[in-house]
């Protein structure tokens, strides 16, 4: 069926289109940190060990990471909206799997189960976006809502864990996804558009294949180092096999007449410079959680839901600064605030990095999570529009793919990296300063946290320097409507 426009020319339902991606990106974001609260009270009514309890959030991440390029490929071909849809449907029946588990292993395959269909969802709202609105103006709010939500999401889904878990159960952790990912169904069916590519639609298969055995390799070898150190058997194996994998993938990708992941899509200079970009965010952004969530609660005694709450201003500063960026974004240009925000939000994991076991929230975190929110504002509305640049609606979805994956890729690399840091750092300090007795402990692991941020922060600010040399698209031909030629 054809869309229907206004006399003006452009969807009229466009914004209800937005609100209906938008409900489905926050149940994505929501859910990569919602469970990280539940984790406890679920190994107690399961019998999970701790050996076993990574699988909660690894068979999540393996499947969602791996997956992404495909699910934006299948996006593509079948047709966005009907994927997005069946994306949603998935979803749900997957966390309410998830929230009936009778047994470890069938929570383990609901959350791998949730990853397969997030990764169907991710790329397609992204794409479903980028062909709704062909405005600048308009595409430039449309992606800060997007941006706002990925960026602020994670500090919600800690909060909304925390409450869900210890006033109601960690079951409903994934229950509460039922009920949005339903409405969000319903909405999409009558708001949402089809779009699909034309041309030639045959899958790559030895892409697929390839692709995907090698992005599960990847992902699953960082988490090893993270759990297991760099130098573990597993982990060298898996990062090889990885290694490998890839390099043949490129190389079929030259060759195939209808590749999974086309070249021209990273090679332009803008796109490939988004995809660095995201990578290091990811590291920048999942390393800030994972280790400020710690310092509050082992080292300052926050409960769970106090901690999430202590995210908070993160979340607000994220949304105000999104709008701000928003409306900038049309008027300077990509590199006017993505190489300022990055530096900016390396100035506030270096401010982190003052902390100490005798600082207080309120004179040393807070401030900092201020400064980093308003940089990473800065840069994820712009990466998303920049990520997309000029590329044809024939490989829109799998370019929002490669966001989505470089992203993931970006944190679980993050993740590794930096906890091998913060570890060392702490056994260092540890060994180095045992006159302090009984206080060595916290004072070790507080400088470990210091350590990784300053590492973290030396990330973004390579990203900034990145950022700087690859985005050269200028304010006037940075948004293209649908029918952009291909690069």
């Amino acid at each position: 069926m054809p869309v229907q426009v206004g006399k003006d020319g452009l969807d009229p339902t466009r914004w209800r289109t937005l609100f209906v991606v938008a409900i489905a990106q926050l149940m994505i974001v929501l859910d990569s940190s919602i469970m990280n609260i539940a984790i406890p009270r679920a190994k107690i009514d399961l019998g999970i060990s701790d050996a076993n309890q990574q699988w909660v959030i690894t068979a999540y991440t393996l499947a969602f990471g791996s997956l992404l390029l495909l699910g934006g490929r299948i996006g593509d071909y079948m047709g966005r909206k009907k994927i997005f849809v069946i994306g949603l449907i998935g979803f749900a029946a997957a966390s309410a799997l998830g929230g009936i588990a009778s047994t470890q292993a069938l929570l383990f395959a609901s959350r791998a189960l949730q990853g397969v269909f997030a990764a169907l969802l991710a790329p397609t709202a992204l794409a479903i976006i980028s062909v709704t609105f062909t405005i600048p103006k308009e595409r430039a709010k449309a992606f800060g809502v997007i941006g706002a939500i990925s960026g602020g999401g994670a500090a919600v889904g800690l909060i909304l864990g925390g409450a869900l878990t210890e006033y109601a159960s960690w079951r409903w952790c994934l229950g509460v996804n039922v009920p949005i990912a339903i409405v969000a169904a319903a909405l999409a069916l009558r708001f949402v558009h089809e779009s699909k590519a034309a041309g030639d639609n045959t899958y790559d298969i030895p892409g697929v294949v390839t692709a995907t055995a090698g992005l599960f390799s990847l992902t699953y070898g960082f988490n090893e180092a993270a759990t297991s150190g760099w130098s573990d058997i597993k982990t060298v194996s898996f990062l090889v096999v990885a290694v490998v994998l890839l390099v043949i993938f490129v190389n079929i990708e030259k060759r195939v007449a209808n590749p999974l992941m086309p070249l021209r899509v990273v090679t332009e200079r803008n796109r490939g410079g988004s995809y660095l970009g995201s990578l290091v965010v990811g590291a920048g952004l999942f390393s800030m959680f994972l280790f400020l969530g710690l310092y509050l609660q082992v080292i300052l005694g926050y409960s769970p839901l106090r901690s999430g709450f202590a995210f908070l201003p993160f979340t607000f500063g994220i949304i105000i600064f999104a709008g701000i960026a928003a409306q900038l974004l049309p008027k300077v240009g990509p590199r006017a605030l993505m190489v300022p925000g990055l530096i900016a939000a390396g100035v506030g994991l270096l401010a982190l990095s003052n902390i100490t076991p005798d600082t207080s929230y309120t004179t040393h975190v807070l401030p900092s999570l201020l400064i980093m929110s308003s940089g990473m504002a800065l840069v994820f509305i712009p990466l998303t529009s920049t990520s997309l640049h000029a590329v044809s609606t024939h490989d829109t979805g799998v370019a929002s793919a490669m966001l989505n994956t470089s992203q993931q890729i970006g944190g679980s690399l993050g993740t590794a990296l930096l906890n091998t840091v913060a570890a060392t750092a702490t056994t260092t300090f540890a060994a180095a300063n045992t006159q302090l007795g009984e206080r060595v402990m916290p004072f070790a692991m507080t400088h470990g946290f210091t350590v990784a941020f300053k590492f973290s922060a030396g990330l973004l600010f390579v990203g900034a320097v990145v950022l700087f040399f690859f985005i050269n698209v200028g304010k006037d031909s940075l948004v293209e409507t649908e029918g952009a030629e291909m690069h």
